[in-house]
Parts: C-alpha cells; structure tokens; sequence
C-alpha cells in the first residue's frame, strides 16, 4: 500500500463517487467540503490485502480505479469470494458507523487506487457536528437491525 497526492481529477472522482454513497446523502455541501480534506488516496497491488475478516473497523474505502473482491472465511484455512468491486463502488462503511470487527475480507484483484476514510477522522467529524452524528447513528442502527435479519 503506498499513500498517493491527490490532484484535481482525484478530487472530482471523489465528489462524484461520495454523491452515491448512502450515509453521505444526508449532508450538505458545506458538511461534505468538511470531510474531504480527511480522506486519502493509497494505491494497492494486485494480491495486496486490504484489510482481514476479524480485523477492527478502522477505515472506509472507495474504489477510484482497478478491482477488489469481497472474501469470507470457508472452512479454516480457505476464503470464498462473494463481491467484486470497482470504480464508484464502496465497502467498509460499517468501520464508520460501528466499532464492530470486519465481516469480510478484500483483496485487489488488479492494480488498485481507494479513497480511504479513517473512522478516527469520520468520529472527529461527528463530534464537530451533532445533527450529522444523529443522521449516523440512524443509519448505523438500520444497517444493524437489516443484517441481524438477513436470512430469517
């Protein structure tokens, strides 16, 4: 993983990416301008781990480029993929709402640039502004309740 300047093209595809994000939706442009400066580019290779099922929550991504695949544990020793992702999609947001460990893996599956939101920084926006925490802990708690209820 190596951590990338973004220039103005990079900062255009964020906007556009963020605009399709779910728990963005509710924030004014004002809030948004507010947390763009917190996310980062980093640049990954093809193989290159992301992040492991059972880590902590610690970051939330957005693919700018390349291809990730979503992989869960099969057995003990092998990993079944279940989504693959690419440009505009997102993955890890349950990272900013919860502090609940990764469900999945993911892995590159190509060259791969991701935006990437540490919930640290995501917790210190919340902090800034009450009424987008709340927005949040809505969001977090239907999320929640939709996937305790998946398969009944």
């Amino acid at each position: 993983m190596e951590k990338l300047t973004m220039a103005d093209a990079e900062y255009a595809a964020l906007a556009k990416a963020m605009r399709k994000v779910e728990f963005f939706a509710p924030l004014t442009l004002g809030q948004l301008e507010q947390i763009v400066p917190y996310i980062m580019l980093w640049r990954y290779k093809a193989g290159e781990t992301v992040f492991r099922q059972g880590e902590p929550g610690d970051a939330f991504y957005i693919v700018l480029d390349g291809a990730v695949s979503v992989r869960l544990k099969h057995l003990v020793f092998f990993s079944k993929a279940v989504a693959k992702l690419g440009p505009g999609d997102f993955f890890g947001e349950m990272a900013l709402l919860a502090n609940d460990p990764r469900s999945a893996s993911v892995v590159c599956e190509a060259p791969t640039r991701l935006f990437v939101l540490l919930s640290a920084d995501f917790t210190f926006m919340l902090k800034k502004n009450p009424a987008f925490a709340a927005e949040m802990q809505k969001l977090a708690d239907r999320r929640k309740f939709m996937s305790s209820h998946q398969g009944r």
